[in-house]
Order: structure tokens, then sequence, then C-alpha cells
């Protein structure tokens, strides 16, 4: 039963990414999974449970990576020492390991391409979009930016989460994906050296 829980997750997935959420049916769903309509409302009564589904294992996702890098899962007001405790050597290879994971991960990635198209349609997509890729990092990377004691946190940390941004769409679109990684690493390099000696 998990088993086929799962690859109703990940093709419900893939299609939502591919067609957009709203143009997919259980139908389809079902079709390409070589299920009947039946058979999968065995798993999921509803297309809208099984994107609550992947919604939930994104956000268990997204804190384990916050805790794999000993970075703090909730907001400053929830875990100051956290914020506290990180360097920005952590901060960078939290960021370097989140850009593969939201280009690579075969849950995240289309997670992701998923967020990108769908914003446009719907206002809870797009307060997952912001949360998840725009906003939300940008806001995170200041808060911990701002525990580092560095000068203009909101500032800096668009300077350093932008081009990460803007990488994502890069990556999609480049027959050599390595280039872009090389780009990820230098710019990286270059906002440690820029940023170093500003902390406390």
């Amino acid at each position: 039963m998990g088993d086929t829980k799962e690859r109703i997750l990940q093709t419900a997935l893939e299609l939502f990414a591919h067609k957009g959420y709203e143009a997919v049916s259980v139908s389809d769903i079902a079709r390409a999974l070589g299920l009947t309509k039946g058979a999968l409302y065995r798993h999921f009564e509803s297309k809208q449970a099984i994107f609550d589904d992947i919604l939930a294992r994104m956000e268990r996702q997204d804190a384990q990576e916050a805790r794999d890098h000993d970075l703090p899962e909730g907001t400053v007001e929830e875990d100051r020492s956290a914020y506290e405790a990180a360097s920005l050597d952590d901060i960078i290879e939290f960021s370097k390991t989140m850009f593969r994971y939201w280009t690579e991960d075969s849950f995240a990635a289309p997670f992701r391409r998923m967020l990108t198209v769908e914003q446009y349609h719907s206002p809870r997509m797009a307060g997952l979009y912001q949360q998840y890729l725009a906003a939300g990092p940008m806001g995170y990377v200041a808060d911990l930016f701002r525990s580092l004691g560095l000068s203009d946190p909101e500032r800096q940390a668009a300077a350093f989460y932008g081009p990460m941004f803007l990488l994502y769409s890069v990556w999609d679109g480049a027959e050599d994906k390595s280039a872009v990684t090389v780009l990820l690493d230098e710019h990286f390099d270059h906002m440690k050296s820029e940023l170093e000696g500003e902390g406390k």
C-alpha cells in the first residue's frame, strides 16, 4: 500500500509540474499510473488530498534539510539561540545543498516547477511560492545575517539569495548543468569574501 501511495504522490506531482494543478484531474493521475479511479480513491479521497500530502512531505523535508545543517527550522522568536549559533560557512553550505535539492531532487524539483507556474493561477499557490522560493528564503537569510551582526542584513540577503533564485531558472534551461553549478559556487565565494569580517 505504501508503494502505491508513493507512486500516486510522485506521479501526481510530475503531472502538476508539467500541466498545472488545475489542468490535472484524478482520472489523469489514475490513467498515468495504470489504475482505476476507484483504486486511487482507496488511497486518497480527492485531488486536494493528494496535494495536501505533497505539501506535508515538502514541509517535513524542508525542516529536515535545516536540521541536517544545524540551522534553525523556525523563526528567530522560536529559536534565537540556533540563529546565533549559525556561521557564514553553515549558511553557504546549506544554500548550496538547497540549490541541488530544488533542482535535482525527484520530489522538490517538480514541486518548484509546479509552484513557478501555478503562482499566477491561485493565491494559495502564490503564497506557497513566496514561502518556499522567494520572500521566505530571502527573509530567512536576512534573519541569519542579522544574527551574525552584519551591517545591512536585508540588502545583503538579497545580494546573497537573488543570484541563487535566478539560477534556478537558468538551470532549467541549461544544457550544461555543471556550468550553472560553477556560477553558483563563484557567487558564494564572492559573497563569503565580501561578508567575512563584518560579523561579531
